[in-house]
């Protein structure tokens, strides 16, 4: 499977860049960013990538070392290069009119070291670690993720995340998302929430946004009855990558620090982008 993947992702970033090296550079961006892809999509610290015999005669062209894979990999230029693999297999899926919103926990252990990590709530309990959240497209896309600490609100990411959208329709999250400023947030930018009021508070007195009172009186209604149904989508979404072999989990004993974590993050992204992809193009 992980070569079958391999070469969509080969080809897919082939078609991005020449592969040209820039005044004084020794690998071009794109043999680096090839060189993580390889370590990420096997399970593998970076290290691994960097020896040929890992490769299982996959790829012919002299690796860069751990120790210059170390210092290109934070560079902009190759976070540019995610972003635009990202990106291209991204605009092949579409867009839909309904997304969903919801957050997914990326425990570490305990007993790490990782000063950036938090301890907050994660699925059975609390956890240290950090958190994936996400705006998914129904078409099989993320429209706009982030990763932070365990401990960050996800309605204060989700209005980061509604602040940076470009997209117009509904946006279906669960009660943690009935949030008066995401509301107003998402209303200026031509987005409809559509979250479950939260049991037990009544409207009192104070402030509510216009869309958040909008929502409430959709409620009954049942189209917004099945877009609430249909959210549950994203939960069989994030099982379905932690199920699958080369899925994100819980972040490996040699990816700490966000910045790893996000890069990480991306790469496996790329990775189920690749596998979904495929899948389409064999049904």
């Amino acid at each position: 499977m992980e070569g079958e993947l391999w070469n969509g992702i080969y080809q897919t970033l082939q078609a991005l860049t020449s592969g040209c090296r820039r005044k004084r550079q020794q690998f071009s961006d794109q043999t680096i960013v090839l060189v993580y892809l390889w370590a990420v999509l096997h399970d593998r610290p970076v290290c691994w990538a960097c020896d040929r015999r890992n490769w299982f005669g996959r790829w012919v062209g002299e690796l860069p070392s751990p120790a210059t894979m170390s210092r290109r990999l934070p560079g902009h230029w190759i976070t540019k290069l995610m972003d635009d693999l990202e990106q291209a297999y991204g605009r092949r899926f579409g867009q839909s009119l309904c997304k969903w919103i919801d957050a997914m926990p990326l425990p570490i252990g305990n007993s790490s070291g990782d000063k950036q990590a938090g301890y907050g709530r994660a699925a059975n309990g609390k956890a240290k670690g950090y958190k994936f959240y996400g705006i998914y497209d129904s078409c099989g896309v993320m429209n706009h993720w982030r990763v932070a600490p365990m401990n960050v609100s996800e309605k204060k990411m989700a209005r980061r995340m509604v602040r940076d959208a470009e997209f117009e329709g509904y946006l279906v999250g669960d009660g943690e998302y009935d949030d008066n400023l995401l509301y107003e947030w998402a209303g200026a930018k031509g987005i409809q929430v559509i979250a479950p009021k939260r049991k037990g508070k009544a409207l009192g007195h104070h402030w509510h946004s216009r869309h958040r009172l909008r929502t409430i009186d959709m409620l009954d209604r049942p189209f917004a009855q099945q877009m609430l149904h249909e959210r549950a989508g994203i939960d069989r979404v994030f099982g379905a990558w932690a199920s699958w072999g080369g899925g994100i989990k819980h972040p490996p004993a040699w990816v700490r620090g966000l910045r790893r974590v996000r890069q990480w993050v991306q790469a496996k992204l790329i990775s189920l982008y690749a596998k979904r992809l495929k899948q389409r193009l064999t049904a």
